[in-house]
């Protein structure tokens, strides 16, 4: 058996060299490193791939998500509902704005942010909802796009998990994540669903406007060199990623088909284990192209989830605590306005979750090994 890995992408590089290599190389030679030509061609392929009338590439995915409420226009004290558990980037860049984070708690099934629990933070100086698709399975969508047209809000989707899902709406049809808030953000770091092998990220809108404005905001807020109509800052995605991303583009549909083939395996290891609850999505939503699994991660109940951890470990098994402490009762983002009760799910959550390794190049041999190992430490503890 190969060395399990949380993310192989030794294995999925060697599968795409022959295409990679030629269009480093041609990058090299041309100079081409900011700005180039297969800079403008990325952009054009994820546009049609997603079907967004705008993508602006970026340098990374907290730069994304920064920026597309630098385009808004959100102003220091509105306040940003989003969800508690989730990656602290997603509320880093409210904070940096000074605007005012606002975090909830989340679905005990799907992990993603409550809309119950969104409308009950609603206030008068609400001003926009970040759902993010936590772990690759999207949020729900139609009740949140109805919810901020209720109240006038803007949505910002953080689909840095998620790219290549679908949201099937309530009438059937189906939309990529990232593209039915205003605006959204992605990140293309190496271990994304769409990866490249540096720093990367993207935002994308249907607005025209406002992806004029994103536009002059990721390059010193410029539209004409020297003129400064905005104020910006530096963002851009360098050439040499948007090669290796436009290589990944036309696979990624088979990528996120290994990987919901990957935790079907899990799921049909686990299955009906009074312990083990296993991540939704397969069942629940359209199996075909809904939760893409950036993380395949289960909820365990009365297990030591640490002591797991160990064993695994010591087996040479990786895996991941994702996340391990709540965004509000981390030192950055403590609010005397948050009472402990609001947050029972993600407090729960954070004590009891592990993700298992999850990537385009896991076997059957590879997942049977790291199933019976789970299994055996929980079986006999």
């Amino acid at each position: 058996m190969k060395k399990i890995q949380m993310v192989d992408l030794q294995s999925q590089y060697a599968k795409i060299k022959d295409v990679v290599d030629p269009s480093i190389q041609e990058i090299l030679e041309s100079a081409a490193f900011i700005n180039g030509p297969k800079v403008h061609q990325f952009q054009k392929n994820l546009e049609d791939y997603l079907g967004v009338k705008h993508v602006i590439p970026c340098a990374n995915g907290t730069d994304a998500l920064q920026i597309a409420m630098m385009g808004l226009g959100l102003q220091p004290g509105d306040e940003v509902i989003t969800a508690d558990f989730t990656f602290a980037a997603t509320v880093e860049v409210i904070a940096l704005l000074q605007l005012t984070p606002v975090l909830v708690d989340v679905d005990p099934v799907t992990f993603n942010i409550d809309v119950e629990a969104i409308k009950k933070a609603i206030t008068p100086k609400t001003k926009a909802i970040v759902p993010v698709h936590l772990f690759g399975l999207p949020a729900e969508m139609d009740e949140i796009m109805a919810l901020a047209k209720e109240h006038n809000l803007y949505v910002i989707e953080d689909n840095a998990q998620g790219i290549g899902s679908s949201y099937t709406h309530k009438d059937g049809t189906k939309s990529k994540t990232g593209t039915i808030g205003h605006v959204a953000s992605t990140s293309f770091f190496p271990s994304k669903n769409l990866g490249c092998y540096g720093d990367g990220g993207a935002i994308f809108t249907n607005d025209d406007d406002l992806a004029h404005t994103i536009r002059g905001i990721v390059n010193h807020g410029m539209y004409k060199r020297y003129h400064h109509d905005v104020v910006g800052v530096n963002s851009r995605l360098d050439s040499i990623q948007a090669a290796v991303l436009d290589a990944k583009l036309p696979h990624l549909d088979s990528y996120n088909k290994a990987r919901r083939a990957a935790a079907k395996k899990y799921n049909e290891a686990f299955a009906n284990h009074p312990k083990i609850a296993t991540p939704t999505g397969l069942e629940a939503h359209d199996a075909d192209d809904s939760h893409v699994f950036h993380q395949y991660t289960l909820n365990l109940k009365d297990v030591d989830r640490d002591a797991l951890v160990a064993h695994l470990q010591a087996n040479n098994i990786p895996c991941g605590v994702y996340y391990p402490i709540p965004l509000h009762n981390q030192k950055a983002y403590q609010d005397e306005r948050y009472n402990e009760a609001d947050f029972k799910v993600t407090n729960q959550l954070v004590q009891s979750v592990i993700s298992l390794p999850m990537h385009t190049e896991l076997d059957e041999e590879q997942i049977e090994f790291i199933t019976t190992t789970v299994l055996n430490f929980i079986n006999q503890n």
